[in-house]
């Protein structure tokens, strides 16, 4: 016996008619009546009485429907109080960034997953790369958004998924004598002071250094940060000039005293990842999984 012998059965009985049982079902009414000649097999009894107009209910059928109808009703109780759990379904996820992606897309994404499941608490974090990387693999965070170039992707416990493909600008004063130029290469910076821009706020990342070499020459960095707003202060002032992801520079509307020209080359891009641990259960981090390139 199941649940689709039992539906069957107490549509038949209710609407005393197979053809409009099976209309409420959206099936045909050889299903129907095979599935009714199956439950009557299984109980060694003949639940209605075909030769009246129409149908009706044997003895047997008439105690049977009342058994079928508390069966029904507490199934689809039952598939009640489940879907209740799982569309108020608690929780939190924990998320972590690297200093200058709050001004990507990444709180639209938020949005789209707190709306889908508003009792999930979702705490953010910003970071730089060093902290992001001890929080995830202590635990402490579910998942982090952060520089492709980060050593923490050479770890065999870690997975991760590119979010972001950003094309790179250069940040100059507006005074500087290169804003006017519609875009810049790496060689046309050769004589700048850079305010260098770094997720881990004290070192630079090799890869981008190799871009200065391969230009033909050591860049002249006279100050390292993840703070964005102070490399834009500097910058406003100028002591020196930056290279940013355009992922932070098309946010920057109208700010004093800065222009932003666009660096060309093949490599000058910057890509964020979405990174979290192998072994990580939370059923909350698979959902938000799938919003990573909606």
């Amino acid at each position: 016996m199941n649940t689709t012998q039992l539906e069957y059965f107490v549509s038949v009985a209710e609407l005393h008619s197979f053809t409009k049982a099976a209309q409420k079902h959206y099936v045909s009414q050889t299903a129907v009546t095979q599935q009714i000649q199956n439950l009557e097999e299984i109980l060694n009894t003949t639940l209605f009485d075909r030769t009246k107009r129409p149908i009706q209910l044997t003895d047997e059928g008439t105690m049977l429907l009342t058994d079928a109808k508390a069966i029904l009703e507490r199934m689809y109780g039952a598939v009640a109080k489940l879907s209740n759990v799982s569309s108020s379904v608690g929780g939190s996820l924990r998320i972590g960034y690297t200093k200058g992606y709050e001004r990507s897309s990444l709180s639209a994404m938020l949005r789209r997953y707190h709306r889908d499941y508003p009792n999930v608490f979702l705490s953010c974090c910003r970071h730089n790369s060093k902290e992001l990387t001890e929080a995830l693999l202590s635990g402490a965070l579910d998942m982090i958004f952060t520089w492709d170039h980060d050593p923490i992707m050479a770890m065999p416990q870690i997975e991760y998924v590119e979010v972001e493909h950003s094309s790179l600008d250069v940040v100059l004063y507006n005074a500087h004598p290169l804003v006017y130029r519609s875009f810049l290469r790496r060689e046309d910076l050769r004589e700048e002071k850079f305010i260098y821009l770094t997720p881990s706020g004290t070192i630079c990342d090799d890869s981008y250094i190799r871009l200065y070499q391969e230009a033909g020459y050591e860049p002249n960095i006279i100050y390292y940060t993840d703070d964005i707003d102070s490399i834009l202060m500097m910058v406003a002032a100028e002591e020196g000039i930056s290279v940013m992801p355009t992922y932070i520079t098309r946010k920057l509307y109208h700010t004093e005293g800065i222009v932003c020209v666009p660096l060309r080359g093949e490599q000058e891009c910057a890509a964020i990842l979405a990174v979290w641990k192998a072994d990580r259960a939370n059923q909350r981090l698979q959902e938000f999984k799938e919003y990573l390139h909606r």
